[in-house]
């Protein structure tokens, strides 16, 4: 007779074990050695990406190609999703705000996405590549202004540098009024965080926005899109601009932050230009590591895995960026051949954009912060225990502290162009509106208005 066997026996992933948990403070702390796991499946495999929410994850770069360039078997419409049809999703799971249908180009397929597509690219085109650079170098000369004067020149790069400044590039590409911006941004965060009520006032937030644009068009993304020949109702306009925000902005805070922390790190190559560490990053640590929820248009055979109709295949970034029979002979490839900005119809439509910012957000931070450096070794970093980013928990840094400055009406300039930035001077405020401001070694008087106000008050020398 057999004997049952040893539950430590048991391999992870093992069909004994259930499914691979691709979520929690265990996923966190070896977001790869979890895809090692996943890969004796073969091309895919069974995984849960939220309790009770079982998806076939892709971890096979070339399977991940054909899945995201053959939409004719793979549709983006999330409201085929058979387990959520069938009620077996759970009305609270963390995946629904992920993975649920929403009337914006990256759940539609189709007329109707390239309709949708087209009015986001032409609008994204229009950005100027110098403006973007100054908005990108203002936003960090800010930022940095907040922090540089810590008297024991500590910081915490992800919650005072990385998170904040796409937000703040955003809400001015969108032309946001300081207290509309405000609400922009406190929403958006909310709704990373997880805040009840966050979705409303981001709704409302960009309701009462476009209805400002409607009265007064101004030279900006939201108006582009508002008056495109694809003449996008309000409630599309809407849309289209959350996916901008959403898309846009945790996954560039996440390249951002690890960027910054493989450059600083005991491992980098000195010499190697800020470039070379966001290429890396997007290589080895995909922003959004797993995501683009597609559903098969008939069963379909996946490297000998059958998967059913309207099933929901998920694709791993992160593991097929970082496939072994990728990384053999990665030398010979593109250094843009990684999947970090997605591929086929649905591929990011502003990854030249976002690179840029990425290299310029680092290089900015260098250039103002000379001495900068982690206060902990970069493989001692933690990871957040998201499936969707990979994305740092926290970037200790230490640095030299500036002076505290004796006036704050001096005017700012934002520099000429990335990696000439000139060193920038700015009375302390706060950057979140709960907490105190930085100054030397005291606590400043609290400033009017949210993060986009204070910002926008800063530029003008007020």
């Amino acid at each position: 007779m057999q004997q049952p066997l040893d539950p430590q026996e048991i391999p992870p992933g093992c069909p004994a074990h259930g499914n691979v948990q691709m979520y929690g403070p265990s996923f966190g702390a070896d977001p790869d050695g979890h895809y090692a796991q996943l890969r004796p499946f073969g091309h895919s495999a069974p995984v849960d990406i939220a309790p009770d929410v079982q998806v076939e994850l892709v971890t096979s770069y070339d399977a991940a190609l054909y899945v995201l360039q053959n939409p004719a078997s793979f549709v983006r419409d999330s409201r085929r999703w058979n387990a959520l049809n069938e009620g077996r999703v759970p009305a609270d799971s963390p995946a629904l705000p992920m993975m649920g249908y929403r009337p914006n180009a990256l759940f539609s397929d189709g007329a109707a996405h390239a309709r949708l597509r087209r009015a986001v690219t032409d609008s994204l085109a229009t950005v100027n590549e110098h403006q973007l650079i100054r908005q990108t170098q203002q936003s960090a000369n800010y930022l940095i202004s907040q922090f540089s004067t810590d008297v024991l020149g500590q910081a915490e790069l992800m919650a005072e540098y990385a998170q904040p400044l796409p937000l703040l590039v955003f809400s001015d590409l969108f032309g946001c009024p300081p207290e509309i911006g405000d609400r922009v941004i406190a929403g958006i965060s909310g709704i990373f965080e997880g805040t009840p009520g966050a979705d409303e006032v981001l709704g409302g937030a960009l309701t009462e926005l476009i209805a400002l644009k409607r009265r007064r068009p101004t030279d900006d993304l939201t108006t582009r899109l508002m008056e495109h020949s694809a003449q996008l109702s309000d409630e599309e306009v809407l849309h289209q601009l959350v996916t901008l925000l959403s898309g846009g902005t945790a996954p560039l805070a996440a390249a951002i932050g690890t960027s910054s922390a493989l450059y600083l790190g005991e491992d980098w190559q000195v010499g190697l230009p800020v470039e070379d560490a966001v290429s890396q990053t997007l290589w080895n640590y995909a922003p959004i590591a797993n995501y683009a929820a597609h559903y098969p248009t008939h069963d379909v055979e996946l490297g000998g895995r059958l998967i059913r109709t309207n099933d929901p295949v998920l694709v791993s970034f992160a593991a097929a960026n970082t496939d072994p029979k990728l990384t053999d002979h990665r030398e010979q490839l593109s250094a843009k051949a990684h999947l970090a900005f997605g591929a086929g119809p649905h591929a990011c439509p502003a990854k030249d954009p976002a690179f840029m910012m990425a290299v310029t957000a680092v290089e900015t931070l260098l250039n103002q912060l000379h001495d900068v450096e982690l206060r902990v070794p970069f493989k001692s970093l933690t990871w957040a225990p998201s499936p969707w980013s990979r994305s740092l928990v926290t970037l200790p840094i230490r640095f030299t502290p500036r002076a505290v400055p004796q006036t704050s009406g001096q005017a700012r300039s934002a520099g000429s162009s990335a990696g000439q930035v000139p060193q920038q001077q700015a009375a302390a405020v706060p950057l979140s509106p709960a907490g105190p401001s930085r100054t030397n070694g005291g606590v400043a008087p609290q400033p009017k208005g949210g993060l986009f106000s204070r910002f926008l008050s800063w530029t003008r020398g007020e």
